[in-house]
């Protein structure tokens, strides 16, 4: 893809000449080469398409316009446009006739068919943390920690894009510490899916108790206290999303 790689292979070059002196005569070492982990343009906009839809900026319905989203974002059409085809692929956008994209509208079943995959995989994240705490792992629970902190002061000032955030950071923790990539791959791509709900869904304080019950579990070491703690939020999490996006539970 050409877009974000293209000075690459210059500047790769100027530096193999800046540092060709010969092992050991003490020339001058070459720069390090540009990260391999560039970002590229299509992943930037993809990210900031999504960020948009996540916040409400793009609502449910809204059509995108190609032009319009690359002049936003100061980029060129070209990137703009791979993100966009890649989130319809994903689901997330929606293919208008002769009129490009929009958003496209959550239905209840696509709530309903979110969260029957997301529970299994949160609960057992939630089980596999608790043993790798009751094993002597203690990294994670400093971003644990830090997640909560970060809901707690967001909820006080009333910011419930940046809650949205701290509780989708604390799941994420919560996987992260389970040490189990394959689920960690799998979750990653339900995270936008569950940051579009999470922000359109009501957040009650009550929820933000269950997080510290988790944490609790988790740190006690209490694999089948955190599982169950974690279903019962997630089943929480479901019924608040159908009702506060459908007016049922």
């Amino acid at each position: 893809m050409a877009d974000g790689h293209g000075t690459g292979s210059t500047n790769g070059d100027d530096s193999r000449k800046a540092g060709g002196g010969k092992p050991g005569t003490g020339a001058t070492p070459a720069p390090a080469p540009p990260a391999a982990s560039a970002v590229p343009l299509s992943a930037r906009a993809r990210e900031a398409v999504l960020q948009r839809i996540v916040d409400r900026r793009y609502a449910q319905g809204a059509r995108l316009v190609e032009r319009e989203v690359a002049e936003e974002l100061g980029m060129s059409r070209v990137p703009v446009r791979e993100a966009l085809r890649a989130l319809v692929t994903e689901g997330l956008l929606e293919l208008l006739p002769h009129s490009g994209v929009r958003v496209r509208r959550l239905e209840r079943a696509d709530v309903e068919h979110l969260y029957e995959v997301w529970e299994p995989l949160a609960v057992q994240a939630s089980r596999l943390a608790a043993r790798a705490r009751a094993a002597g792992d203690s990294q994670g629970l400093g971003a644990l920690r830090a997640a909560l902190r970060q809901a707690e002061s967001a909820a006080a000032a009333d910011e419930g894009t940046r809650e949205v955030a701290a509780h989708t950071a604390f799941h994420e923790c919560v996987v992260a510490m389970s040490g189990n990539p394959l689920l960690a791959r799998t979750l990653e791509q339900l995270s936008w899916q569950l940051r579009l709900v999470f922000g359109l869904r009501e957040e009650p304080a009550h929820m933000r108790a269950q997080h510290t019950e988790m944490y609790r579990h988790i740190e006690a070491g209490d694999a089948e206290a955190a599982a169950a703690c974690t279903l019962l939020h997630v089943r929480d999490s479901r019924a608040v999303a159908l009702r506060s996006m459908f007016g049922d539970g």
